[in-house]
């Protein structure tokens, strides 16, 4: 709650700033077009959600064809536009997982409204170039497959994009659709550091940390680090409250079994014998480390998860 209230205290900072929109030939720039919140909306969570839903109106009225080149966006400036966007991102992932859902889909409905009224105009790829990089690059800060899925499937189906790349989108589609928030995680069979053959699902604990890992990772070492910092967290795993599960889906394995002693002792270290997660795609790993917490009958409660919001929820 407190982040969303910095990010809302920011963008309406933004919205109180801006002016009516005026009237701009096609060579001309503006700043991005703010709508504003009506005052009877009071409560953050519902202004953050008039927000989400209402961020891109103005900025996709079809009434007037802005400057539009490898710098301007339909009138803003993409170094401006990129900002909007890390605002909306942030926005959109704080609010519940459905409602947001539905708001990329209103998201990718404005732009694509705009490009059939203006088909001269760059909004759509730019934007949705930069809305690819914010919900679903793995190095973004605010990604979320979750939320990307509405917003790439309908890309997958426009009809205003290259054949070429509505198979990429339908394939990046598919793989959104695995082990999404709120389904059962998929199990499959892993060695532990016994040389015991185990699945996913034989795991007994109310919630179940899965990271899929290397142990030549630096970041996996930081989380690893992090991890043990907490009192809070190593008492949970030593009640049983908690099992961190960490995969190793490479193929040297010999290097995982010079240092699986690198690990806590605390954890279920494993490996893919069969590389079946990576080759048959049973996850989407695209960066590591890559974290999915799971409930007790390991429904998946985070998916991907930056290592802070995993932490948050632990805490």
């Amino acid at each position: 709650m407190k982040k969303l209230l910095t990010v809302m205290g920011f963008a309406l900072l933004l919205y109180a700033c801006a002016g009516p929109s005026a009237s701009y030939s096609e060579s001309s720039t503006r700043d991005f077009p703010m709508g504003e919140v009506p005052m009877m909306v009071t409560d953050p969570l519902e202004r953050a959600a008039w927000l989400v839903n209402h961020f891109w109106d103005r900025f996709t009225e079809p009434d007037t064809l802005y400057r539009c080149d490898s710098l301007v966006i339909n009138g803003v400036s993409k170094e401006d536009l990129e900002k909007q966007m890390g605002i909306f991102a942030t926005l959109t992932e704080s609010l519940p997982l459905e409602e947001g859902s539905r708001a990329m889909v209103r998201f990718y409905e404005r732009l694509e409204a705009f490009q059939k009224a203006q088909p001269a105009g760059n909004l759509l790829p730019q934007t949705v170039g930069l809305a690819t990089r914010y919900f679903y690059d793995p190095n973004s800060p605010v990604r979320s497959e979750d939320l990307y899925l509405p917003f790439v499937k309908k890309l997958a189906a426009s009809e205003l994009i290259d054949p070429a790349y509505r198979m990429g989108y339908k394939w990046d589609a598919q793989m959104c659709s695995m082990n999404r928030t709120g389904t059962p995680a998929t199990d499959f069979i892993f060695v532990d550091t016994e040389g015991r053959r185990r699945t996913l699902y034989s795991i007994k604990a109310p919630r179940t940390l899965l990271i899929f890992g290397n142990p030549d990772c630096t970041a996996c070492k930081d989380l690893m680090a992090q991890m043990e910092s907490y009192p809070e967290i190593t008492g949970q795993i030593t009640s049983g409250a908690l099992q961190v599960v960490d995969i190793y889906i490479d193929q040297d394995i010999d290097l995982w079994k010079q240092r699986k002693a690198s690990y806590p002792a605390s954890w279920i270290n494993g490996y893919d014998p069969t590389f079946t997660i990576r080759e048959d795609l049973l996850y989407n790993v695209r960066a590591i480390p890559s974290l999915y917490l799971l409930s007790e009958d390991k429904t998946v409660l985070l998916k991907d998860a930056l290592p802070e919001k995993v932490l948050e929820m632990l805490l």
